[in-house]
């Protein structure tokens, strides 16, 4: 289960990474949650559609270092890069904890952190 695990989360980011959005979110279960822990909680699939939209107006440049997987967890550590509101790269690190059900991302716990370009 956790190499399945993980090879759909790559999948996922390969389909953010072309802007396909939607292949991402039919990866996801109807009632994801996503937590930006100290930040924003998403509740359901049409909110992470609607948050999508507004945060990755392009695709945004995913680096993932580390993959652990532990039964229905897996952790990814990387690196992220967005375009802000007025079109500058904007650099995170981040660790994301997924949780799955039924083969699906059921749940996520991201902690971003904003980097100098040079920290990557």
């Amino acid at each position: 289960m956790t190499e399945n695990n993980k090879a759909l989360l790559l999948k996922g980011n390969a389909a953010i990474a072309e802007g396909n959005y939607e292949g991402f979110l039919a990866l996801c279960t109807d009632d994801t949650e996503w937590t930006f822990v100290g930040d924003t909680v998403l509740k359901g699939k049409e909110a992470v559609r609607q948050w999508m939209a507004t945060n990755y107006t392009e695709p945004p440049i995913v680096t993932v270092d580390d993959l652990l997987a532990e039964g229905d967890f897996l952790v990814a550590v990387g690196n992220v890069t967005m375009k802000d509101e007025s079109g500058n790269p904007t650099h995170y690190a981040y660790s994301d904890v997924w949780r799955f059900r039924d083969g699906k991302l059921a749940e996520l716990r991201a902690f971003v952190i904003n980097i100098e370009p040079d920290e990557l």
